[in-house]
């Protein structure tokens, strides 16, 4: 299988402002986000040849109409994509392999989501089959069900409550440090250990800043192939490998061994991506990952399933600076949903606009040294029937 490393870059990206915000339109997100990155690409809307738009929570019925009428485009082909929190990456997903297929030259993927005004609180959760044997219900929310991952990770791997609340609490310390660098963060304020593990509880041992919040977001991507990319601009990035994972079980059921500390649609999208890549060392190898810290732990369990830190490890290495700005592995270096939040649709493609900032050296204060190859990784669901999307993208050669 040939696969699409090299096949396809990126000359421009857009991400709005991450937040509350009241005064837009999904549809206005969809035009902010959009036309930054036409004008970072210095390319005209007419050029466009397709699109793709990831939005999970639109109202019944939503097409690709929605992104059209935002941006008045003139009858192209537009898909609209929605699969969990992989929306985003889905979206890009999409676009990447039909260039790489030949069928258009450019092509746009956007990401948007504006859940504030619905009064959402996160993604609900959704029924399952019972008929299966070898599985059981899970009718739990998320900040429970995660709660669930990380208590028994601190038993698997012999850590104390405060032991295992004080790993928690660097994650949240250290992805609020990088949302305090980046202006379209939705939470902009550096956090201590100390309030951290004194926050108001949500689900034990998960407090509220082990909980990412609810924001409108949008974010785009102009992608084409690197032959034409070299007209446009000098410092387009290129796509390395792309993964999704879709959990074979029933979402809403949990199988009935499930161990809690590892996500199979995680570590299987991370194999596909790493073998398309090329990747075999990804500690060694991957400069900037992008990953789903919906909840601190999820952070943890990721990272340890993408292979940044051995199995257990991860208390070590936070401690030790390798997942800080400068560190082995720089790991949600603009603040992650943490500082993000999560309006589901916008989520992937944001992650890669850092990965795009960074490769590019204009990422600002969060700037890392001579980044090369980035990571995004969202997830959603749960473990036997959730989506895990990855992307993986490098530096102009």
């Amino acid at each position: 299988m040939p696969g699409i490393k090299d096949r396809v870059a990126v000359v421009g990206m857009g991400c709005t402002k991450f937040g509350e915000l009241w005064d837009k339109s999904d549809q206005d997100l969809m035009v902010e986000s959009c036309h930054e990155a036409l004008a970072d690409a210095g390319i005209d809307l007419k050029e466009i040849q397709a699109a793709w738009l990831g939005i999970q929570g639109a109202e019944t019925g939503c097409s690709g109409c929605r992104l059209a009428r935002a941006l008045k485009t003139d009858y192209i082909p537009i898909t609209r994509v929605e699969n969990y929190c992989a929306t985003g990456i889905e979206a890009f997903r999409g676009g990447a392999y039909a260039v790489a297929a030949g069928i258009y030259d450019i092509v746009l993927a956007c990401g948007a989501e504006k859940l504030k005004d619905t009064g959402a609180t996160g993604l609900t959760q959704m029924g399952g089959e019972p008929q299966f044997g070898s599985w059981v219900w899970a009718p739990v929310v998320a900040p429970a069900r995660f709660a669930l991952a990380a208590t028994r990770y601190f038993h698997v791997y012999g850590l104390t409550p405060e032991e295992g609340k004080r790993m928690l609490a660097m994650i949240a310390v250290k992805n609020h440090h990088n949302g305090s660098l980046n202006p379209r963060a939705h939470f902009q304020r550096e956090i201590t250990i100390e309030q951290a593990m004194n926050a108001p509880m949500i689900a034990w041992p998960l407090g509220l800043y082990d909980c990412c919040g609810v924001s409108d977001g949008s974010a785009a991507a102009i992608i084409t192939r690197p032959d034409i990319a070299r007209r446009i601009k000098d410092d387009y990035i290129v796509v390395k490998a792309l993964g999704i994972s879709a959990g074979a079980g029933t979402q809403g059921v949990m199988a009935d061994d499930y161990d809690f500390i590892h996500i199979d649609e995680i570590v299987k999208s991370g194999r596909m991506a790493y073998e398309e890549a090329g990747i075999t060392d990804p500690r060694k190898e991957v400069d900037i990952a992008e990953v789903h810290d919906c909840f601190t732990i999820t952070e943890v369990l990721i990272s340890e399933d993408l292979g940044f830190t051995p199995r257990g490890k991860y208390k070590e290495d936070i401690e030790a600076g390798t997942f800080n700005l400068g560190g082995e592995v720089a790991i949600n270096a603009d603040g992650g949903l943490k500082c993000f939040g999560h309006p589901i649709g916008a989520s992937g493609l944001r992650m890669l606009f850092e990965s795009y900032l960074q490769l590019r050296g204009q990422a600002g204060p969060r700037q890392l040294k001579n980044p090369r190859i980035g990571v995004a990784q969202n997830y959603g669901g749960q473990p036997g029937g959730g989506i895990s999307g990855m992307a993986i993208v490098g530096a102009r050669d």
